[in-house]
């Protein structure tokens, strides 16, 4: 018997929702339907997409019973709302980073998906990307070692607009849920356990938003990481994992797709390639599809999600730095 197609809807029609559109083409599929705060742009986003269905209003989404996941788009801050209502009403739901605000409103909606037998997934590159996959299996084999030290760097060069995203508080912009969160992802995707000792200081942009962060972390196995994130000063983006036999370097993620393995007794070097950069959001669909349609929930990551977020919720914690309505 032939599969069901699940039914994908989309809230926001901004880059990533246009991504994903493209991501769905690749699979051979369309969107079904889109749901945006604007409908005039809702509807042009159908027509380039050939979109079956746009609503008039935002939460006629939730309703529809022909919907089977929903891809929330739309700025962190409004996650929250759109998850709860999605589940409220049977939907599975993927979410763009940062999931949510804080690990308070990700607990919140973990529960209820457990309560509504519902998936949640994070479009979070680091879990979804093949040569992230191919590393870890890479590591976990054992034959670089025990991973001791992660290093990560992720700088941008964002102009004083104090009005767009990365600095409106009121969007709940700033480094840490912009850019940190895929550092930290890394992080906890290299680590045996997540961190439980965490060091850091930051420095405000003129909105009180985080501008940029050190943190330095430790797990009780010893391994340990350092994550320098900026958003107004430009850094590689890169990731190095020290092992006992040799480090593994990434340049460019998240949506990286080369990485090279250095042995740290030779010096020897060895180039390792997976998937392509271009497919990232596709290889998020995939992933969300499969679960949803086997039941295999590791494929989403969902604790270590959690555990980025706690990370995330304890250090803005640390700073005092909290955004407006913002309930810990």
């Amino acid at each position: 018997m032939e599969e069901k197609q699940l039914n994908w809807a989309v809230i926001g029609c901004g880059v990533i929702a246009n991504e994903m559109a493209q991501g769905l083409k690749k699979m051979g599929r369309t969107l079904y339907s889109v749901a945006n705060r604007t409908h005039e742009k809702a509807v042009q986003f159908a027509e380039k997409y050939n979109v079956k269905k746009v609503y008039d209003e935002i939460d006629e989404v939730f309703n529809d019973t022909d919907v089977d996941i929903i891809y929330i788009t739309t700025p962190h801050n409004t996650h929250y709302k759109y998850m709860k209502k999605a589940l409220e009403n049977g939907k599975h739901i993927f979410v763009e980073k940062s999931i949510t605000l804080n690990s308070r409103e990700l607990s919140e909606m973990v529960s209820l998906a457990k309560e509504k037998d519902l998936l949640i997934g994070e479009a979070m590159t680091i879990w979804h990307m093949p040569l992230y996959k191919k590393l870890r299996d890479i590591v976990r084999s054992g034959e670089l070692g025990k991973v001791q030290m992660i290093t990560m760097n992720f700088g941008s060069f964002k102009e004083y607009d104090m009005s767009n995203r990365f600095f409106n508080m009121e969007l709940a912009g700033g480094a840490m849920l912009d850019i940190g969160v895929y550092a930290l992802s890394i992080v906890r995707s290299f680590m045996e356990e997540k961190p439980n000792e965490i060091l850091s200081q930051w420095k405000s942009s003129p909105t009180g938003s985080d501008e940029m962060a050190t943190v330095l972390l430790k797990n009780t196995k010893d391994q340990m990481a350092t994550v320098a994130i900026s958003m107004h000063s430009k850094q590689p983006k890169r990731a190095m994992i020290s092992c006992e036999k040799g480090y593994i370097e990434i340049m460019e993620y998240p949506r990286a797709d080369k990485a090279v393995i250095v042995d740290a007794e030779t010096g020897a070097v060895r180039e390792i390639t997976c998937g392509e950069t271009a497919n990232a959001l596709y290889y998020e669909l995939q992933d969300m599809e499969e679960a949803v349609r086997t039941g295999d929930r590791s494929l989403l990551h969902l604790q270590d999600t959690c555990d980025v977020m706690e990370i995330m919720t304890r250090l803005r914690k640390d700073w005092g730095l909290k955004y407006p309505g913002e309930v810990w």
